[in-house]
């Protein structure tokens, strides 16, 4: 079974029907009372999507069914695009230390700001923060540009160096990026 879990709010029907499909399912469902209902439980599950007649204020994850009549074939075809979109945006944000990059707009946050990235910049800023030990140049050629020879270019540096100052000039963080003698690194 999988670790996805369909949450059914103040609404036993839907429960009784799904209840009854819950071996074709690829979700597991509970249901909840008003009164049961805890946000703070929905920090402890990874994988969740409440199921209500109305929108609960404050809480993500949210598909309100208010459309009726609906074949219950739409409806559990609407809750697998819920879980769907729901997987898609966990697996583009990056966490790295207290920045996080969308994989999708390539861009890295922090609090309120933002700085658009190019794809490389991505590529460097997630290799680098990868290893607890400085990544030489070498490597990074090797490993975000794919060249397998050592070459005569000053790529990696010119990157690096844009990238930190994009990060200085919004962020005002100096040791995003941290040079040693040995290559570079990312310290979370």
């Amino acid at each position: 079974m999988n670790n996805q879990k369909l949450i059914i709010y103040d609404f036993p029907e839907l429960f009784k029907v799904f209840d009854e499909l819950k071996d074709y399912l690829n979700f597991e469902i509970i249901s909840t009372t008003k009164e049961e209902f805890s946000k703070n439980q929905l920090n402890i599950i990874s994988s969740y999507l409440v199921v209500s007649k109305n929108e609960i204020p404050n809480i993500k994850n949210q598909f309100i069914f208010n459309e009726y009549p609906i074949t219950i074939t739409k409806l559990i075809e609407n809750i697998n695009i819920n879980f769907l979109k729901q997987k898609f945006s966990e697996q583009s944000e990056i966490h790295i230390g207290d920045y996080k990059i969308n994989m999708n707009s390539k861009e890295i946050k922090f609090k309120t700001k933002k700085v658009k990235l190019t794809e490389k910049e991505v590529n460097i800023i997630i290799f680098l923060s990868t290893s607890r030990t400085p990544i030489t140049i070498n490597e990074l050629q090797s490993k975000v540009w794919g060249h397998h020879i050592q070459l005569e270019t000053h790529t990696v540096e010119t990157h690096i160096y844009r990238l930190r100052k994009k990060i200085l000039e919004v962020f005002n963080d100096n040791d995003f990026i941290l040079s040693h003698k040995n290559g570079y690194q990312i310290i979370k």
